[in-house]
């Protein structure tokens, strides 16, 4: 851990539903959801307004519409997202040349190598605040909520205490006194499988963990997991703060509108997904050992498969025989008898070098049975709250759709709540409208 609290975590607040209210008025206050607002969606994010209804991501967009059915779902706009994200971390990058972006909405920034007369707290105080001023203005309102610690673990913690558009500042030497009362879920890593064991070992909270020896553990999860644990369970952290993050693994996934049951067709299904896969290895100069297949059945319960080659790769049809290994041993297992509604093939431990002849003598891709493939769920030509111009309205978003008929709201982040008007879908007077 740093002397000081000049790590600096910022996440901006329900960022997509947040930027949807700020570009359509007459949604700001209510309940809004972002994602796949289809049957077989998942909620990607909901405003604070949904949340009090027990919406949140990663939830089935249909238990969120049984939770919120008022609220206004709507197809993420990912060009506009975009735009506010570069905004704010070329804010970040001009305080300081270390920023390591987690994503769209959150970052890291390392304050010590910010030009700053010193490093107290009440110098880093004020420059967070001054920054979530800074990114208000720049992006018309958007809130953001902000840790300072000595270790990005810490600030990652205290990012999340105060939400939203809080600030909450770790002071050095206090980091235990915060963690010990929480329950172990705050530590990276530790999801329903290790607090389950931990539970039945009487382990519930930090301060908990923290009493445990680093043999015990190991014993529990794991060598790796262990070891992480107890030094985060002291607020050990020393990792720094890393502008440029290599990429880990790379992956193709699709969901489908029908639940998957035949074997044969999630065969021909993953070895399209490994062709893709190795022609984004190729293109990047890149390779990699382990072959992921990640299976999301019809319940929503997702499973991870992997097995790693004894060494690099980046031939489609290394990839392929393997995700159908991992395939075939789900199969026999049992675990997609219910139908999948997702699948996907991924490769990681990346290198830059590859080796040849993975499988000895065999060189060809065998040949695979003709397959008519399903096509993915795909986002309908009129989405909701896709941004749209009317040649005498002007510009307005998809309000709805449905029957060859299109229901357009007519209004900006600039203008009040604006007019609904409803056009059909093959009218020529409405188009889609970006200004990206």
């Amino acid at each position: 851990m740093r002397p000081d609290a000049s790590v600096m975590h910022i996440d901006l607040d329900a960022f997509f539903a947040s930027v949807e209210q700020r570009d359509k008025p007459s949604l700001r206050g209510k309940p809004v959801v972002v994602g796949g607002i289809g049957g077989r969606g998942v909620v990607s994010t909901c405003s604070y307004e949904a949340r009090t209804f027990g919406v949140h991501s990663a939830m089935s967009t249909r238990e969120a519409r049984s939770l919120c059915p008022h609220a206004a779902f709507l197809y993420p706009r990912f060009h506009a997202y975009k735009l506010v994200s570069e905004q704010v971390f070329g804010l970040l990058r001009d305080l300081s040349p270390l920023v390591e972006p987690l994503s769209l909405d959150e970052a890291f920034v390392d304050l010590a190598a910010a030009d700053l007369d010193d490093l107290d707290v009440d110098t880093v105080t004020a420059t967070a605040t001054r920054i979530r001023a800074e990114v208000a203005e720049i992006t018309g309102g958007l809130s953001a909520s902000v840790g300072l610690a000595s270790s990005k673990f810490i600030a990652k913690i205290a990012s999340d205490l105060d939400k939203p558009d809080g600030l909450v500042v770790v002071a050095p030497g206090t980091e235990l006194d915060l963690l010990r009362p929480m329950n172990v879920k705050v530590i990276p890593g530790v999801g329903p499988a290790t607090t389950e064991r931990l539970r039945r070992a009487g382990i519930h909270t930090v301060a908990d963990l923290e009493q445990v020896s680093v043999e015990e553990l190991v014993r529990l999860v794991g060598k790796a997991h262990g070891t992480n644990l107890h030094k985060l369970a002291r607020a050990q952290d020393d990792r720094r703060v890393e502008p440029e993050r290599e990429t880990k693994s790379v992956s193709v996934e699709s969901t489908y509108d029908t639940d998957l049951t035949d074997r044969t067709l999630m065969e021909q299904i993953l070895t399209r997904q490994a062709t893709d896969v190795a022609t984004r290895l190729k293109k990047n100069g890149l390779s990699g050992r382990t072959i992921t297949i990640k299976v999301r059945l019809y319940d929503f319960t997702t499973i991870n498969r992997s097995s790693t080659l004894a060494a690099p790769t980046d031939q489609a049809g290394a990839v392929a025989r393997l995700a159908r290994i991992l395939l075939g041993e789900l199969f026999a297992a049992g675990e997609t008898a219910g139908g999948v509604r997702l699948l996907g093939v991924g490769v990681s431990g990346l290198a830059d070098w590859i080796q040849e002849d993975l499988f000895g003598e065999e060189t060809e891709e065998e040949t695979e049975p003709e397959v008519q493939l399903p096509e993915p769920s795909r986002r309908p030509t009129w989405a909701a709250g896709m941004d749209v111009i009317h040649a005498e309205m002007g510009r307005g978003w998809v309000w709805g759709s449905g029957r060859g008929v299109v229901t357009v709201r007519f209004e900006t982040a600039e203008t009040p709540a604006g007019p609904v008007r409803s056009y059909a879908a093959d009218d020529p007077d409405l188009q889609p409208f970006s200004d990206s």
